[in-house]
């Protein structure tokens, strides 16, 4: 079996002929590529560039999406219309979404122009400035080789008779050991990825999903191992949400057992959580693709794969980059043969790589929390080719979750110099100038500037509210809320935050206070049990004069979370205003040992005793 390098991408049409290509016999087994993606990852999330009539368009390679979307934003930036899909809806993390479909006259990827090329448009937003994923429908124009730690997807294409041949390809040249395992035959209609795994010593439905930024057990799968939200050494794993309205509750608990194929993790610890998934277990999420090489082999209905080294789970409680876990954590999932974890991890042979490769697998040494290898990788990126503003900002993430702020400043300037409307740079060095408490006259440029480069739609614009916000610019922050909020749809996952992140800004400042309570009502009947959402509306009605209902939602958000200063300040003041001055002394003074500085802000908005 050989596998040559990527030639020159086909035509759409040449590719399906070449797959349709009937196999002779005789012919020994050969494997090829047909195409290839470049990933850069951000966080867990792969992402990986196409263009939409011409523009650039950034989307998350997606392979347990049944088909490629856009969500409702992505599609008002590139100004598509929309046609109601009636009667259907999507089911996944958080639930289901309603659907539209939309069509693109230019879709560009693999280096083809591809015309009129259909999308669903659904869901929320993605993140990392993505508009969409790509999903089985571009996936299942041959086998894919997953190598998310070199940052590549590779379509290739079987010729002759493989049916007894492994296609473990990089395996077999290096004499390393693989598993292998059978995966359901896709169709049209069942296109994903799914396959069998053994928890605890039982059977489940796993599913296969580079969307997932985690993998997932659901409860049901948990509860059938002997294990509850409520048994011993059972933590929280944090909120995480999906296509759906609604946030997902997860937890990290230990497990006796994890195999699939000839893969065994023993006393290791595993995410599960509330979501609705059909016909599945456990969503394999882009945490294992990131520490295993892995080729989804249709054409055998096989899926093999290696392990890279390094944690096999993302047990952090946010699915930002974070630092480094734990190394009990890090030690609890290790894969098998955990000794030789150390020389897994090492980079690869350095005569193959580019800049542009050095720096996708930097990226991805990263997003494993792996930062000596990747700051190794992306400065070798620089070195080779330093007129890149990508690699420098990629080198500045890396930094700054190595707590070392200086360094990513210096990277995140340079990206600017050369790129100055780099929209992630300028909002990554404002947030790294804010989080230094820098003056507000070195951070505003930088918001400005990002302001003035990003589509209306973009998602950077809830991020840049908060920061706005943060410096002082209240009517800048709610310019971008209001953009934000006109471009999303009612139902995204994120609408409760941002309708009251706009409510606390106007409070802040006195200003339409009718329609502030309007925003943080949303909030509320969205969200009843979100305490910093009941303080925002206290606050609003502590402005109004309307000092029982202030008092009821500050003791509403109190119990919910005792530690709100800004609630504490605020029942305080009010139940100095209904005359209970010691009873409102006693939370003043509570809210002051919290937050030192309290009375000095709010008398800075007008707000006294």
């Amino acid at each position: 079996m050989q596998l040559p390098p990527a030639a020159a991408p086909a035509p759409a049409a040449a590719l399906l002929l070449l797959l349709a290509t009937p196999a002779v016999a005789a012919e020994p087994c050969k494997l090829g590529r047909l195409a290839e993606l470049p990933v850069t990852m951000e966080g867990t999330s792969p992402l990986v560039h196409a263009a939409i009539n011409g523009k650039d368009a950034l989307f998350v390679a997606d392979s347990g999406a049944f088909f490629s979307t856009l969500t409702p934003a992505g599609a008002k930036q590139f100004n598509l219309q929309l046609e109601p899909v009636w009667g259907v809806r999507v089911d996944g993390v958080g639930g289901s979404a309603q659907m539209w479909s939309t069509k693109v006259k230019t879709f560009t990827i693999f280096n083809m122009n591809l015309p009129d090329i259909p999308f669903y448009v659904l869901g929320n937003d993605i993140g990392s400035g993505a508009v969409g994923v790509l999903g089985q429908n571009v996936f299942r124009l041959g086998d894919v080789d997953y190598d998310l730690a070199n940052g590549v997807i590779g379509i290739l294409r079987t010729r002759g008779d493989c049916r007894k041949t492994s296609l473990a390809y990089w395996a077999n040249a290096q004499g390393l050991p693989y598993s292998e395992i059978d995966i359901d035959f896709a169709t049209a209609e069942k296109p994903h990825t799914m396959g069998v795994a053994y928890l605890n010593g039982s059977r489940i439905r796993v599913m296969f999903d580079t969307g997932a930024w985690s993998s997932l057990l659901s409860l049901d799968a948990a509860k059938h191992a002997g294990v509850t939200p409520e048994s011993p050494g059972v933590a929280s794993g944090g909120i995480t949400a999906g296509v759906g309205r609604r946030l997902v509750r997860s937890w990290i608990a230990p497990f006796a057992s994890f195999k699939i194929g000839d893969e065994e993790i023993r006393n290791t610890h595993l995410r599960f959580g509330e979501h609705e998934l059909r016909e599945t277990d456990m969503l394999i999420g882009a945490d294992f693709f990131l520490s295993h090489h892995v080729l989804v082999a249709n054409s055998q209905r096989k899926l093999y794969f290696t392990y890279n080294g390094g944690p096999v789970f993302n047990l952090t409680t946010t699915p930002a980059a974070a630092p480094a876990a734990n190394t009990q954590a890090a030690a609890d999932n290790a894969g098998p043969g955990a000794p030789a974890a150390a020389s897994a991890t090492q980079p690869a042979q350095e005569e193959h790589l580019d800049a542009a490769g050095y720096a996708r697998r930097g990226s991805a040494f990263a997003s494993r929390r792996d930062y000596p290898h990747a700051l190794a990788d992306l400065s070798r990126a620089i070195e080779l080719d330093p007129t890149q503003a990508d690699y420098f900002y990629e080198r500045g993430l890396a930094y700054r979750s190595q707590e070392r702020p200086d360094k990513a400043l210096e990277d995140f300037s340079q990206a600017i110099k050369l790129r100055p409307g780099d929209v992630p740079a300028l909002v990554a060095r404002a947030e790294l100038r804010s989080d230094r408490h820098d003056p507000a006259d070195s951070i505003s440029p930088d918001l400005d500037a990002a302001d003035h480069a990003a589509p209306r739609e973009a998602d950077v614009r809830l991020p840049l509210g908060r920061l706005y916000q943060h410096v002082g610019n209240y009517p800048a922050a709610i310019v971008q809320y209001d953009d934000w909020i006109d471009s999303h749809n009612r139902d995204d996952v994120q609408m409760p935050l941002a309708r009251e992140s706009r409510c606390w800004a106007r409070a802040l400042i006195g200003q339409e206070l009718d329609k502030a309570l309007d925003d943080c009502n949303f909030a509320v009947r969205k969200r009843p049990q979100t305490a910093d959402f009941l303080e925002s509306r206290g606050f609003v009605y502590l402005r109004q004069g309307r000092y029982d209902k202030a008092v009821a939602d500050y003791d509403a958000g109190l119990a919910l979370d005792p530690k709100l200063p800004w609630a504490l300040y605020g029942r305080g003041l009010a139940k100095q205003h209904q005359g209970q001055a010691a009873a409102g002394q006693a939370d003043i003074a509570a809210a002051i040992a919290l937050f030192p500085k309290i009375a000095e802000q709010a008398a800075s908005h007008g707000i006294v005793p």
